[in-house]
């Protein structure tokens, strides 16, 4: 008897009996995924019925947190990992999920804990020598290599443990079904199983997941809403700098974020990101200009760089690493018609050096600045910072959390600001000099021509 089958869309968990090119539940295409119906097995008697509690009845005490060597890794998770939580860590191939928790792995077992790391993708001789590598091949990390959830399931339920690690979820699967590993049932029974192993036993468990190449999560969206939260390793291959940041916790808040670096040793922790990413900045160089945008909580000062070229081109490039190319676009039609500076017939070619990405309303001052200092060749003030969201009209808007920019500024050294006219009045005693700007045209011509009367804090 052939077995019945159906199709299950991987984005948002609908089924049909037959394919189709969209899917009916979200109008998404081709997410369709075939998949074998199972039957369900026979009862073994009758099913245990679940205790009513009133909520104001309830007393649970708060459990501490498993924390490590790891501050970066501790402060995403909202200080520490909480037991029976269940964790799911998403990155791109290569980007350093594996050496991460193969690293926090060997910091809980420094802690006391007893962790188990499965690993579904790599052999023990590989686990081992990616142990050497970081240096924690002497920790106590019970290693269990399969790519079989039945297999694993065994093992992991009678191991003594307090943390386990799955690297990872996309290649664990169950060998009586007929679906390919990785599959939106694979995935799915595969998330359910550990999901009852975290919450049965209080045992947290972190598993690791990878993303498509639209940078979305692979799989079924459904395990997303499974876990308690969802940490996403970011970074460029050809650059080292990795950051941590939380899509989803339910311990926690998603706006904090962890700054590595990887190193042959693996990912080192990085005390002050800002500070390393302007390291090679050059001095008195036009076209550049330091923006601070924020990662969470966390101020981090980068260097936009600018180069306008040749000029009169019918249809001029417009080359962007680090920045949305659209707000751009945006961004130069504002310079060209309110500041009147010409680069609609140049190419402009605009990067955030360190490979980070930029996205937040905050840089289109600084942005504007470095390819206006570019145009006419006259570099920004090397002690200039510039913060400000630049509106269609050429006005300079407020942004969030200014203060918190500044101070980070003055940390660095930094003695001068450019800033929202509108909100300089509000800010004191941050150390250093404000230079109030309402329009984009004012900007350039204080800036640049240097004839800008300095404001320091404090005063009226």
């Amino acid at each position: 008897m052939k077995p019945k089958t159906r199709y299950v869309c991987s984005e948002c968990g609908h089924h049909t009996p037959k394919w189709m090119g969209k899917c009916p539940g979200c109008d998404a295409w081709n997410t369709l995924e075939e998949e074998t119906v199972t039957a369900a097995a026979p009862s073994r008697g009758p099913a245990p019925v679940a205790t009513l509690r009133r909520l104001d009845e309830l007393d649970v005490a708060d459990l501490p947190r498993y924390r490590t060597r790891l501050p970066e890794l501790d402060r995403v998770l909202g200080g520490g990992l909480v037991p029976g939580s269940l964790v799911l860590v998403a990155g791109d191939p290569g980007v350093g999920k594996s050496t991460l928790l193969l690293q926090a792995a060997a910091a809980y077992a420094e802690a006391g804990l007893r962790p188990l790391y499965v690993s579904a993708e790599e052999s023990e001789s590989q686990v081992v020598r990616r142990a050497r590598r970081l240096g924690a091949a002497g920790a106590p990390i019970r290693v269990l290599c399969s790519t079989r959830l039945d297999a694993v399931a065994p093992a992991v339920e009678s191991a003594e443990c307090d943390v386990v690690i799955v690297d990872s979820i996309q290649t664990l699967h169950r060998s009586d079904s007929t679906s390919a590993p990785g599959s939106v049932t694979q995935v799915r029974d595969t998330a359910l199983f550990f999901l009852e192993l975290a919450k049965r036993t209080g045992v947290p468990v972190i598993l690791v997941g990878h993303v498509t190449k639209e940078g979305h999560l692979a799989g079924p969206r459904t395990v997303e809403h499974m876990v308690d939260a969802v940490l996403y390793l970011e970074g460029d291959h050809l650059h080292q700098l990795r950051i941590l940041r939380a899509a989803k916790n339910r311990f926690g808040a998603t706006s904090e974020t962890g700054v590595f670096t990887m190193t042959d040793g693996g990912l080192t922790e990085v005390g002050n990101p800002s500070e390393l990413l302007l390291a090679e900045r050059g001095a008195g160089q036009s076209g550049s200009a330091v923006i601070v945008t924020l990662e969470g909580t966390r101020p981090l000062l980068l260097e936009v760089q600018a180069l306008v070229s040749g000029e009169g081109f019918p249809n001029p490039r417009r080359v962007t690493t680090g920045i949305d190319p659209k707000r751009l676009a945006v961004l130069l039609a504002v310079l060209e018609r309110r500041a009147h500076v010409p680069v609609a017939s140049s190419d402009v070619f605009v990067n955030v050096t360190g490979g980070l990405r930029a996205v937040e309303p905050a840089i289109d001052l600084g942005t504007l600045l470095a390819v206006a200092s570019s145009h006419r060749d006259v570099p920004v003030p090397d002690d200039l910072v510039a913060i400000g969201e630049v509106g269609l009209g050429g006005e300079i808007r407020r942004v969030g959390q200014l203060a918190r920019r500044l101070q980070e500024a003055a940390k660095l050294g930094f003695r001068r600001a450019a800033v929202p006219a509108s909100a300089a009045g509000e800010l004191r005693d941050l150390g250093l000099t404000l230079v109030p700007v309402g329009h984009v045209g004012e900007a350039v011509e204080k800036i640049l021509a240097g004839v800008a009367p300095a404001i320091p804090v404090g005063r009226p």
